[in-house]
Order: structure tokens, then sequence, then C-alpha cells
């Protein structure tokens, strides 16, 4: 009766609520993909877990400051600026080999993403902070349309996007949204932290 039971009740639930709790396990596993993606480079007010197999007394978990830096017994400050989990492993290896342990195995999972946003400013329909996590990621259509969209005196062929280079240089790209929309191009713009988007009004 138990089997029968189950058997109809995953029989009665709809092809959309299916459909939905699919999707919230493929983005439950991507999301754990992520967090032990060795190619991520870390940012600034991530939360990381540092585990030292078989020293459990140097295991830490700390958020990375503004700086990029992070304090480690022993091995003290440590700059992880810029740097993937893979290389940042590699380089709290090399530190504890080189005066504290022997071959050490170091283990490194970002536990919870700093927050990431985009500002949008101009004829949207609000502006402000749009957020994002960095596992979907989010391009210039997505931004805008998570702003509620072009208000009816968008310039949508004359976007701007600007973008502070790790170097402090700023860039600035102008972007045929319109084009983009009617698919005219295969570029799709994706975003970075701290973008800057700004859509103008048409001149009537």
């Amino acid at each position: 009766m138990f089997r029968l039971a189950l058997f109809c009740g995953l029989f009665a639930l709809t092809p959309g609520a299916l459909l939905r709790a699919a999707s919230d396990t493929a983005r439950a596993d991507a999301a754990k993909s992520e967090a032990t993606n060795g190619d991520y480079v870390l940012q600034p007010q991530d939360l990381i877990r540092i585990q030292i197999f078989q020293e459990p007394e140097l295991n830490r978990e700390l958020r990375i400051s503004q700086e990029g830096k992070v304090e480690l017994p022993l091995i003290r400050s440590v700059d992880l600026k810029n740097k993937t989990v893979q290389q940042a492993e590699q380089l709290i290896r090399q530190l504890y080999d080189a005066d504290y342990l022997v071959n050490p195995q170091v283990n490194l999972t970002v536990v919870e993403y700093a927050p990431r946003s985009v500002d949008i400013s101009g004829a949207v329909s609000t502006q402000g902070v749009v957020y994002f996590p960095k596992e979907e990621g989010m391009t210039l259509l997505g931004a805008i349309s998570r702003a509620g969209g072009f208000t009816r005196l968008a310039n949508k062929k004359a976007v701007t996007l600007k973008r502070t280079l790790p170097d402090g240089k700023v860039e600035t790209y102008k972007i045929d949204v319109d084009e983009l929309m009617k698919g005219g191009t295969t570029e799709t713009w994706p975003l970075q932290p701290g973008d800057v988007v700004t859509v103008p009004e048409r001149i009537l």
C-alpha cells in the first residue's frame, strides 16, 4: 500500500512541479560544484574554509579581507588576491612546507560567496543595485531585466557599461542593446561585480 501511495503521489505531480524540482536540484548541484571549483578566483569577503590534513588545530574558517588577505596560524598573513582556489591551496601548502610541516595536504573550500552586484541607472524601471550570485553569472540583458526592463524613453542603442580593471583603469563600452535583443550579435556581455550600466533616454 505504501509503495502504491508513493507512486500515486509522484504521478499526481504536475509537469511544472517536476520541472521546478529538477531545476532546484540542478542549481544545488551547480552551487556545490562551484564551491569546490579550483578555477574560481577568490574575492574579498568570500568566506573560506581551510583544512590541513591531520592538523586540526590549524583548520580555520574565515573571510578574505578587502585587501585579499587572510591570517593563518604560524604563517600569518597570506595574500590571496587574484588567486584561484587551486593557486591559494598551493601557496598555503608551500608556506607551511617551508618551515613548519612536511608535505602538508591543504584543502580550501568556498563556504559563502561575497555579495556581488552591478549598478544600473537611467531609463530602467528600477534604478539601483542589482545583486547576482557568482555561480549563476549575469549578462547585460539579465541585469536590465532584473531592474524591471527599459522605460518607454530608453535609448537601447546607446547603453554604456563602465568597468574598473584590476589595475584601476576604467574602460567604457557603448553597446547597441537593441541589436543584442534582436539576435544581431552573438556577444552576450557577461557582467562583472562592480560594473556600472547606464541607459540613456532618447532625445525626442
